[in-house]
Parts: structure tokens; sequence; C-alpha cells
């Protein structure tokens, strides 16, 4: 006699291929044309399957973003803060630089008709690297690396938001071998006198 189905393998390796399914869709054919019924077909679920773990498309996909990027693990401390900076810049400039690049430009999109999708991005996106870099910002202020009359959530923004703006209204290319000169360019700013 053959032993029975495990439900919650099947369950794993279901939720497994919604999240492939959703990134590779959505790399592939844009975000926006991304539907709930393309997804449950390219994974092999029925619609149904989806809707039990996920309340929209938006919702998988950010998932799926964030199990492909894996768990936010903090900020750099080598206790030079300037190449600090530009090192996480590096970092998410070369992330960005990928498909996932284009799939955060189309999630950040239907954020402003989705508050739920705009919470979820503030929240459980955003927040914990704001409060790790205003943390490690602070840290500089303290150490007189950085002027102290500057919020560290402003500086985070002065910082992060150069890069956010490129990758959102595609001004100019993103470089990640300009990014020690451009916080340079920014620090000379924010520097203790």
């Amino acid at each position: 006699m053959a032993p029975a189905p495990n439900p919650d393998l099947r369950s794993r390796r279901s939720h497994r291929a919604i999240l492939d399914a959703a990134l590779e869709l959505a790399a592939r054919d844009g975000y926006a044309k991304v539907t709930v019924e393309a997804i449950a077909a390219a994974a092999g679920v029925g619609k149904q399957t989806i809707y039990r773990w996920w309340p929209s498309k938006a919702a998988v996909v950010l998932e799926a973003v964030n199990d492909r990027t894996g768990s936010f693990s903090g900020v750099p401390d080598t206790g030079d803060v300037a190449a600090d900076i530009a090192a996480a810049a590096r970092a998410v400039i070369e992330a960005v630089g990928t498909e996932l690049g284009t799939i955060w430009r189309g999630l950040v999109a239907d954020a402003q008709g989705d508050p739920r999708l705009a919470e979820s991005l503030r929240a459980d996106f955003m927040e914990p690297r704001n409060k790790a870099w205003q943390d490690r910002l602070d840290k500089a202020v303290a150490a007189g690396e950085l002027r102290a009359d500057v919020p560290s959530r402003t500086m985070v923004e002065l910082l992060f938001g150069p890069v956010y703006y490129r990758l959102l209204l595609g001004t100019d290319p993103l470089d990640p071998d300009n990014t020690t000169t451009r916080v340079d360019y920014l620090l000379n700013g924010l520097r203790a006198r």
C-alpha cells in the first residue's frame, strides 16, 4: 500500500511554486501585466490556493521579492560612515539593477492606489531599513562624523532618496561604480564642521 500524501509537503511545494511563478512572470511580462490567474496557471495551482494565502497579486509578488532578497540583516558598521553608506548604496543599486528593480517599480506604482500594499511596503520593507540606518547615523553623529543638527531620518532620506528617485523615475542610470563619489558629494554637506 502506498503511503498517504503529505499535505504539508504539498503546501510547501505549492507555496514555493507560486512565489517562483510570480517573480518569473513579473520579470518577463512586467508587474502590471501579471494576474493571479497567470500566477496560478504557471504554478500549477488553483486561483483559490493563492487567495487562501494572499489577498492580492501585490501581496504575492511582494512576498516573492522579499523571499528572493532574503531577510534584512542590518547595515554595515565598519567605523567609517562614508564607506558604510557607499557599500550599502552600491548593494541597493546592484539589486535594483536586476529584474527586481523592474518589479519593485511596479509594486511602488501599485501602492499609490492600494493602501494595504503601501502600508506593507512601508512597515515590512522600508521601516526596518530606515530605523537601522537612523541608528547607524546617530552613532556617527555621536562620534562627531556627521552634523548633529540634521535629524537622522532626514539624513536617511537624503542618502537613499536619489537612488529611489532614479529607479522610480528613470531620470538617469543607476551606476554602482559612481556611488563613492556621490556619497562624498552628499556627505560634504553632512559632515561635522
